[in-house]
């Protein structure tokens, strides 16, 4: 039975990384595969998933207007698909996670989806709340904070290093913007004093 997968994270956790090992892994075997990320991030240049450690491929973006389970059927029917890929899935519109159950559900083709979970204020993505929801399978991938907990959070700087407590949700961008922390040291960086911050073990 095909699933729907969500794997999320906060900032530079390798969620990419693992996308593009799948999909090679996919690809080794003779399976078709169908790539897709968010078309307002370009970081890694416009139509293509890239990770920080160099690995990249080619992918179909979407927006909030298109209808991925209409996309996603065509392309089946043209070539036979055992997985949907989707890098950036925080960006997707609630109807376009509903479309990807449909995918799994009715197309019967996994969609692999992955995505920050929060953004820089610890506010729930829209697409993220909605995959939270309907995700048949969820992971978390890891990446730490400078103390060595786990990282959950991520704080926003501007050009000059300070740490932005409003604003766009969305704003691309990459190490020079966003710094990935645990709870508590994000609780201290975005001027939360009430925490005891001298606590660095692990855990």
């Amino acid at each position: 039975m095909a699933k729907l997968y969500f794997n999320y994270s906060t900032m530079n956790a390798g969620k990419s990384t693992l996308l593009l090992q799948a999909a090679h892994n996919y690809g080794e075997r003779g399976m078709e595969v169908y790539l897709l990320t968010a078309r307002l991030d370009t970081r890694a240049g416009a139509g293509r998933i890239g990770s920080r450690i160099g690995l990249g491929r080619e992918a179909d973006t979407f927006t909030p207007e298109d209808d991925l389970f209409a996309r996603i059927a065509a392309q089946h029917e043209a070539r036979d698909l055992a997985c949907i890929f989707v890098d950036e899935a925080q960006f997707l519109t609630e109807a376009q996670v509903w479309q990807l159950a449909r995918v799994a559900d009715d197309l019967k083709i996994p969609v692999m989806a992955y995505g920050l979970r929060v953004d820089f204020r610890g506010q729930l993505f829209p697409g993220s709340a909605v995959l939270l929801a309907l995700a048949d399978t969820m992971r978390e991938v890891r990446t730490i904070c400078h103390c060595g907990r786990k990282a959950t959070m991520v704080i926003r700087q501007d050009g000059d290093g300070r740490v932005v407590t409003a604003g766009d949700q969305v704003q691309i961008g990459g190490n020079e913007t966003y710094i990935s922390l645990c709870r508590k040291h994000w609780r201290e960086a975005v001027g939360d004093r009430d925490a005891d911050i001298t606590d660095t073990g692990t855990a």
